[in-house]
């Protein structure tokens, strides 16, 4: 049984976040109506999983957040009133304080397009709650690297990021290590909740020396820029130029990191490093091995380090991974691949 802890200052909203997990294999531990409640019932219940409102009274959510991160850690799901500027800049800080993931609220009939609100929310749940919350992962030591070096008429002009569940804050670890005046083009794709690419990418963009912004059609790669897939398209590169397209779901994503791989890895070949994160399923994993195929680097996150070991363990089982690395040593290794060159 997954027990739930519920916190939000609307006794409305709790009422109907726990009418639609109670039930099944998912059952309500707890209600608190403020951030010290849900720090002092988080700690008394032990529930698996903390369903968290950001703006309450008496202590907020963010605080909050960084007390139970301190006091009892536990997998946090960041519910966001609205995607407004304010506060999805609020909802990536309670994931850069600790927070997994974060969702819109429910709209006023609870389903949205496709998939219903509720549906989503008991699937997030069911794979949030199954995390091992740690506070950081001792740094290993590790080989150095020899990078293969490009050959001589190549030189690698792509940085390709996939990333999923836990994926926002390793995303941002590594992004923020790129060195100023990165010699190459960044793509990212991050599954992330309908309505907060922008805001994703914009967190991005505040934190990092790299110009940050979202992809757009007819976009051309440009070295020290990185490009992030939008909502609900998927991006691929045809010519040097991004492609947005509105084609079904890549292994039930949209954006999904495949498409991006394999278009990067036909039109670019040894020009490319791929880097498959953290997250549930298999997406990525094809991809990433198209592009070791065709002479592209490819690294992918260790399990240690990974919140959802699924996509990196779908890549390495294909023998995709040219590299496996715990995500605080994966900067380092981008930088030496883009600092040996051919020529």
């Amino acid at each position: 049984m997954i027990r739930v802890l519920i916190a939000d200052d609307s006794s409305l909203v709790r009422a109907i976040l726990k009418d639609i997990l109670a039930g099944g294999d998912i059952a309500v531990a707890g209600e608190a109506a403020n951030g010290q409640e849900a720090v002092e019932l988080t700690e008394l219940l032990r529930p698996d999983l903390v369903v968290m409102d950001i703006v309450m009274p008496v202590m907020d959510g963010l605080t909050a957040i960084g007390e139970i991160m301190a006091r009892a850690p536990t997998p946090i799901l960041v519910l966001s009133a609205s995607v407004t500027d304010r506060e999805v800049d609020l909802a990536f800080a309670a994931i850069k304080a600790g927070a997994l993931d974060v969702m819109e609220k429910p709209a006023e009939n609870l389903v949205g397009t496709g998939v219903s609100f509720a549906e989503k929310l008991r699937e997030t749940v069911r794979i949030l709650s199954r995390v091992k919350v740690i506070h950081h992962h001792p740094r290993r030591r590790r080989e150095p690297l020899v990078p293969s070096p490009a050959p001589a008429e190549c030189r690698r002009s792509v940085l390709a990021i996939g990333a999923s569940t836990g994926g926002p804050k390793a995303v941002m670890s590594i992004v923020k290590a790129l060195p100023p005046g990165f010699p190459a083009a960044v793509c990212i794709v991050q599954h992330i909740a309908s309505g907060f690419a922008r805001g994703f990418t914009q967190w991005l963009d505040n934190e990092s020396s790299l110009k940050v912004r979202l992809a757009r059609e007819g976009d051309i790669l440009m070295p020290g820029e990185a490009l992030v897939a939008p909502d609900d398209r998927h991006m691929t590169i045809a010519g040097g130029a991004v492609r947005l397209l509105d084609t079904p779901p890549v292994n039930c994503c949209r954006p999904s990191i495949d498409p991006l791989f394999c278009s990067l890895a036909e039109g670019k070949g040894e020009e490319v490093v791929g880097v498959l994160l953290t997250g549930m399923g298999r997406d990525g994993a094809q991809g990433l091995r198209q592009i070791r195929e065709r002479g592209g680097m490819t690294i992918v996150q260790d399990e240690a380090s990974s919140v959802i070991f699924g996509m990196p363990r779908a890549a390495i089982a294909l023998g995709a991974a040219g590299q496996v690395a715990p995500l605080d040593a994966i900067p380092a290794i981008i930088t030496e691949l883009f600092s040996v060159q051919g020529g």
